[in-house]
């Protein structure tokens, strides 16, 4: 009985654990800017043209970084990339509670996604090195729930904070984040090996365990890995230019981080731009989205294993999900009859209309009224008025 559980609970769970952790901890960083975003764009009078650079610009250096992470962790070591790639982001992080301008904030926005860009390959070698070929499948699957959960707990959480102890600002979060930062190095350095065999020298892994890991990869196994990857490698190239199903998944995958990553960075904006949602309650709402998500995932894992026994049908009716889901905002986007919870009015429409309050008069694209577009916040006739009335005597 002792042996079972050694064999379903030992120190490598724990580097799962610390792994997974570190993580969530980088997306605190990544997605503390997204939820501030419309907050920073008025503090910094930022233009819609430099906000959406500054999203852009993070990606571009994380997909860079992605080149390298897995060519430098072979070489140094993943410990020693992910300890750099922490200390990089937790900096990076803590800096941007003082930006002051568009440049400063370029800058910060490129080594964010430097720094974050070499965490995920070094850690997906580091669950490598620490688990089994048997039980890799499932320590990968839950390393991955760090990126339903982070989502789900982090604008919830941090605009909490600026709300409750900040007075709303900021700027303060990000220096707070620096100490969830520093405690990752620290559990990295105390915590993590690149090996098993490292931990085994120090004292702090059992033999039983340490033979558990390696048994799965023992010499016999290791040399046919080794010819069959040898007979892989000779076919690489022809396998990768005549797989179609490779480009398919690519374009797949494309368009699933275009909708995950577009929806994340926008967001907060939206809620708070077009429905003019408070600190607090845009927290809440940019959580909802991946709170769901988090059990979708887990009916997706059951609806495969044991209704559909394949993969096709879940994935279709995921993206059948998201197209539905999007479908109720498309005639905001084009509605023309905006309120001061939205966007503002055309100048030109303005001045045509001599200020008269249009919030009932006048319909955005698909019949909705600007009433109607404002969705879940209820704004009196009388507040829409004086804004568009104020909004046109400062034009004219």
């Amino acid at each position: 009985m002792n042996a079972i559980v050694k064999k379903a609970w030992g120190y490598r769970h724990i580097v799962l654990v610390v792994l997974w952790l570190l993580y969530i901890i980088n997306y605190f960083d990544r997605l503390a800017v997204l939820t501030f975003l419309p907050f920073i764009q008025k503090d910094l009078n930022l233009t819609p043209v430099e906000l959406g650079q500054l999203a852009s610009v993070f990606f571009f250096a994380y997909s860079l970084a992605q080149v390298t992470a897995g060519f430098l962790a072979d070489k140094f070591g993943p410990k020693r990339i992910m300890n750099i790639a922490i200390i990089v982001f937790t900096l990076v992080t803590a800096l941007t509670g003082a930006v002051k301008s568009f440049g400063q904030f370029l800058a910060l926005r490129i080594g964010l996604g430097l720094g974050e860009g070499h965490h995920f390959a070094p850690a997906c070698r580091t669950i490598n090195n620490w688990f089994p070929i048997a039980e890799r499948g499932r320590s990968v699957s839950f390393f991955a729930t760090s990126w339903a959960v982070a989502p789900a707990i982090v604008p919830v959480l941090i605009t909490s904070i600026s709300f409750s102890f900040f007075d709303g600002s900021w700027r303060p979060v990000f220096y707070l984040l620096a100490i969830p930062g520093l405690i990752g190095i620290w559990a990295l350095w105390y915590f993590i090996t690149n090996t098993p065999k490292e931990m085994l020298e120090k004292g702090r892994l059992s033999q039983e365990e340490y033979a558990h890991i390696m048994d799965a990869n023992s010499a016999s196994s290791v040399e046919e890995q080794a010819s069959a990857e040898k007979k892989a490698d000779k076919k690489s190239n022809r396998i990768f230019l005549q797989d179609g199903y490779f480009y398919v998944y690519t374009v797949l995958l494309f368009c699933q981080c275009a909708v995950y990553w577009g929806t994340t960075t926008w967001l907060t904006t939206f809620l708070v731009q077009q429905h003019g949602l408070n600190l607090k309650e845009m927290g809440f709402f940019a959580s909802a989205p991946y709170i769901v998500a988090f059990f979708a995932m887990m009916l997706g894992g059951w609806l495969m294993d044991k209704v559909m026994h394949r993969m096709k049908p879940v994935a279709l009716i995921a993206y059948i999900g998201c197209i539905a889901g999007f479908q109720p905002g498309i005639p905001l986007l084009f509605a023309d009859g905006r309120c001061r919870c939205c966007m503002r009015y055309d100048p030109e429409r303005i001045q045509g209309e001599s200020g008269r309050d249009r919030s009932e008069e006048r319909s955005g694209a698909g019949g909705l009224s600007v009433q109607a577009a404002c969705g879940s916040r209820q704004f009196c006739r009388t507040s829409h008025r004086t804004s568009h009335m104020e909004e046109t005597n400062e034009l004219e």
